[in-house]
């Protein structure tokens, strides 16, 4: 059973329906003993760092996932605002202390010609710099004004928009995506299959 987290942040639905569609089974929850029980924990979300924070920390979030993902090693998927709020750091609205699970700060895309938030369908790279090779991985749906800044060895894959940006992280039990697998049709799913396989 994956546990989907609930903490306030929207996006779950469409993150449930895409297991359904896998025939994973799932649930969305904030319920400590159904996150001890699960076998995976995704946390997706949309919205502000500061709020995400704020809403884990009510919901006595914080330590459960602690406990599970860190210190239990239970296999874990984080989504966008799920990918960002792991870091040490955000600055939406404001300076303020993330999860801290992989060290790095989560900053305001500085674009000069294109658009912020950057939202569509991009491709994803294995490096940083091999965007002219044109050596695609696939398609996927990316919306978000922030992006993630590592400051260890983490990153999986980059996307370009007028600068490479992180698309993905992965380090252990901990595999984090900025774009949305779930939204990205076949070659989201195929991602979500493809990883639940290698942990199954």
């Amino acid at each position: 059973m994956i546990a989907i987290i609930d903490y306030g942040m929207g996006n779950l639905a469409s993150v449930e329906k895409a297991l359904t569609f896998l025939n994973i089974d799932s649930i969305i929850t904030n319920d400590e003993k159904m996150i001890n029980k699960a076998s995976h924990i995704i946390l997706p979300g949309v919205g502000s760092f500061e709020q995400g924070m704020t809403n884990l920390k009510e919901l006595n979030l914080i330590e459960i996932l602690n406990r599970e993902v860190i210190k239990n090693k239970k296999p874990f998927i984080g989504i966008c605002l799920g990918m960002q709020l792991i870091m040490e750091n955000g600055s939406e609205p404001k300076l303020c202390k993330g999860l801290g699970w992989i060290k790095g700060d989560v900053k305001l895309i500085e674009n000069n010609k294109l658009p912020v938030p950057h939202l569509g369908w991009n491709r994803v790279y294995k490096k940083e710099f091999e965007f002219e090779e044109d050596k695609l991985n696939d398609n996927y749906y990316f919306i978000h004004s922030y992006h993630v800044i590592p400051k260890e060895n983490v990153i999986e894959t980059y996307v370009d928009y007028e600068f490479p940006m992180v698309a993905s992280i992965r380090r252990g039990n901990i595999f984090a995506t900025q774009f949305h697998p779930e939204k990205s049709q076949k070659a989201g799913l195929k991602l979500l299959e493809n990883y639940f396989k290698s942990y199954a």
